[in-house]
């Protein structure tokens, strides 16, 4: 029989990632815990990643982040990586459904779907996946939250772990100064400012995030992200100064819960809250 001290040791937490992606993954063997996709055809990728943004779109609704027809999620096409799939124009997040996405081009043509591409959408959206071949996925909406810090033109500040995620991988893009973004040739310094960073506040307009491994990923930084704005607002409304994390806390921070692994990990059981809750989703 084991010692108390013995089996205290043998079931200790090791710092050691070995062959795991995050300390966060469980060293025990036969635990219950969220394991990445694996796809034998294109075509299982392709249903996984129509699924996943389906489910980003009735998240999007669950977090009441509707503002009439604004707001798109985009998923690059495993197989066609100059096409992306989105969601339909002027259907709400809380509707949008397997069967009215759309597939869609670089130049903003519908290749397979019903409906429209909203025009704003695209033209930001298409530029970022043109630009950026190895952006799987991008979202954007009109947030209470996020738009009214956009407007500040100043990023978000460290000044905890959640926050922290953002350390040196979102940027403030003041380019058009708020001007719908409906021409070809708007929106250049949101496209370049998604060559290193996850997120994009573009002042005056809203929250952007990208992500280069997975839909999920780019949902779940998009809802903290709004959440960070959320709680930057509440701590300038108080008449205290914040204690911020230093740079090498924020780093810290930044590399153990601040990766895109983290951000796919975040949004399981967000996906399975809205999976149990809208039975329809996948009609």
């Amino acid at each position: 029989m084991e010692t108390s001290a013995a089996a205290e040791t043998a079931g200790a937490q090791s710092n050691s990632l070995g062959d795991r992606v995050s300390i966060y993954q469980p060293e025990q063997s036969g635990l219950i815990f969220p394991e990445l996709p694996a796809f034998n055809t294109v075509e299982q990728e392709r249903e996984h990643r129509k699924q996943r943004l389906v489910a980003g779109c009735r998240a999007f609704a669950m977090n009441n982040f509707d503002y009439g027809m604004a707001g798109h999620i985009s998923v690059r096409d495993p197989e066609h990586s100059n096409l992306y799939w989105t969601n339909p124009m002027a259907v709400h997040f809380s509707q949008v459904k397997m069967s009215n996405l759309i597939l869609a081009d670089h130049e903003g043509r519908v290749v397979e779907g019903n409906y429209a591409i909203n025009r704003a959408g695209f033209v930001v959206h298409a530029s970022v996946h043109e630009a950026h071949p190895d952006i799987v996925a991008m979202c954007h909406a009109h947030t209470p939250h996020g738009t009214a810090w956009c407007s500040t033109g100043r990023p978000i500040e460290p000044y905890n772990q959640d926050a922290a995620c953002f350390y040196d991988n979102h940027a403030v893009v003041s380019d058009d100064g708020g001007a719908v973004t409906v021409f070809t040739d708007q929106g250049q310094g949101v496209v370049e400012a998604f060559a290193g960073n996850r997120a994009v506040l573009h002042q005056n307009h809203g929250i952007l995030t990208a992500s280069r491994h997975s839909v999920d990923d780019a949902v779940f930084w998009f809802i903290a992200m709004d959440r960070c704005c959320h709680v930057q607002l509440l701590l300038e409304s108080g008449s205290t100064r914040p204690a911020l994390m230093d740079d090498e806390a924020a780093r810290h921070s930044a590399t153990h819960v601040g990766s895109d692994y983290l951000g796919w990990l975040h949004f399981q059981p967000v996906y399975d809250q809205v999976v149990a809750a809208n039975p329809d989703m996948f009609d």
